[in-house]
């Protein structure tokens, strides 16, 4: 399919000569003498381009061009005209514009420029695409009651300016939340730059923060632009924000008031808007009366907080969960896709997961590459789960010479524990998660 090149000109003969030149190049032309035919002719069949004259009776080129881009801004425009001006290209360029090309008409400048714009479309829409796919592969899985609400709290809080404060136990995916957010929010166009609270050293976190100037300390080399600068009209979002340092935690606080900061070694205020997300899996309550998170920052920070239901909490999501790990897994190591016989689907169903989803998908990865065969069986679950037994280990036998259980020998221990049956702890206490009954001879077989 060629591109369709609409072409609006007051004047006859440039109507006919450039439709002839374009039509020979293989675009589908069509004409219009005027901006009210235009806009006729462009609600009715929406071309890929429109080569937009100024000076025309009615209707003039700009505003032919603030409607056109009103209803359908992918449409690329290029501007032409015998009466060019620095500020009609500003005026046109503003209103989006892709081009302003001066009479008399050069047609090698203009299939240039045509090719430009069509190419620039091109990636616009590969970008919208990509951004669709992301959006989709950043998307929360689940169809549990729990997993609705957060989808709808997420729905709610992300198209708004408001600051999220996101709890949850270590892989539930709080980080898979705030990149949600920040998809759907006004400022996706602009970065989301996480910080790993945990993982930055306490003598850089400035350096990381706010940036720093050329010879600030010993190693800075060149100026740096630090977290907070980069994103600037984005987002920025504070991973595990409880494992940061109170003094570091007074520093960003006075920055989230007054949105202002200096690099270290510079003496110049930068201001900068952003949106602040940050993600805990600890209660933070508790963390206050310990002493160890400020409660001004707390407060700051709890605008709207959102709770990330464990997987214990969703296991009727399992199911898809798995099939979309299975996939993935598939697909990264290059086999064949594997499926779960029942069992093992029961059996993950009623396991505690206290890795939540993290150590769901990293156990399906796991077996994807060690299991050859292509059902995965719940007896193989057995042996790359972690267990505990249902009773407590005996007590240390004596290393003295004289004990009984020194003297004997390992393949009698060995045949010990492999004839050992193992049950869930539900016997021990109620409040301990249920675990998953084991026989160590399982193992053996698989």
């Amino acid at each position: 399919m060629f591109p369709s090149i609409l072409i609006v000109d007051d004047e006859p003969s440039i109507l006919q000569s450039l439709q002839g030149l374009l039509a020979d190049e293989g675009f589908e032309v069509s004409t219009a003498s005027n901006g009210y035919e235009a806009l006729k002719h462009i609600e009715q069949d929406s071309p890929d381009l429109v080569l937009l004259d100024i000076w025309m009776p009615g209707i003039d080129g700009i505003e032919t061009l603030k409607e056109i881009k009103k209803n359908n801004p992918f449409i690329q425009v290029i501007i032409i005209t015998g009466h060019g001006t620095v500020e009609t290209a500003v005026k046109a360029t503003k209103l989006g514009a892709f081009d302003l090309i001066e009479k008399p008409l050069s047609f090698d400048k203009i299939v240039v420029s045509i090719n430009n714009a069509l190419n620039f479309r091109r990636l616009e829409e590969e970008n919208k695409y990509l951004r669709k796919k992301t959006i989709e592969k950043h998307s929360i899985s689940g169809e549990c009651g729990a997993v609705q609400q957060l989808k709808q709290q997420i729905a709610a809080v992300a198209p708004s300016d408001s600051w999220v404060l996101i709890k949850g136990e270590n892989g539930t995916g709080k980080e898979l939340v705030a990149r949600t957010i920040h998809q759907l929010s006004g400022r996706s166009s602009n970065p989301l730059v996480d910080v790993n609270c945990a993982a930055i050293p306490e003598e850089l976190i400035e350096s990381e923060l706010f940036g720093h100037e050329k010879g600030a300390f010993a190693g800075a080399l060149a100026k740096k632009r630090g977290k907070f600068e980069l994103a600037n009209d984005g987002t920025i979002f504070f991973d595990e924000i409880a494992d940061m340092s109170l003094k570091t935690q007074a520093k960003i606080l006075r920055v989230l008031q007054e949105k202002q900061f200096q690099r270290v070694g510079g003496s110049r205020t930068l201001t900068v808007n952003v949106r602040v997300l940050a993600a805990t899996n600890k209660n933070l309550e508790q963390e206050i009366e310990a002493g160890s998170f400020r409660e001004d920052l707390y407060y700051r920070l709890n605008v709207v907080p959102i709770e990330v239901p464990p997987l214990r909490q969703r296991s009727e999501d399992i199911d898809r969960l798995c099939e979309i790990f299975l996939q993935e897994s598939a697909k990264k190591n290059r086999t064949a896709q594997k499926v779960l016989a029942p069992d093992a689907l029961k059996m993950l169903m009623n396991y505690p997961w206290p890795g939540n989803v993290r150590e769901l998908k990293n156990l399906i990865e796991r077996l994807v590459i060690m299991v050859a065969k292509p059902a995965i069986a719940g007896k193989i679950f057995r042996c790359h789960i972690i267990l505990k037994p249902a009773v407590s280990p005996a007590p240390r036998p004596s290393s003295c010479s004289g004990s009984t259980a020194s003297r004997r020998p390992r393949s009698h221990l060995r045949r010990s524990i492999c004839g050992a049956s193992w049950k869930p702890m539900t016997t021990i206490s109620p409040t301990l998660p249920n675990r998953l009954a084991w026989n160590a001879a399982t193992c053996t077989s698989v």
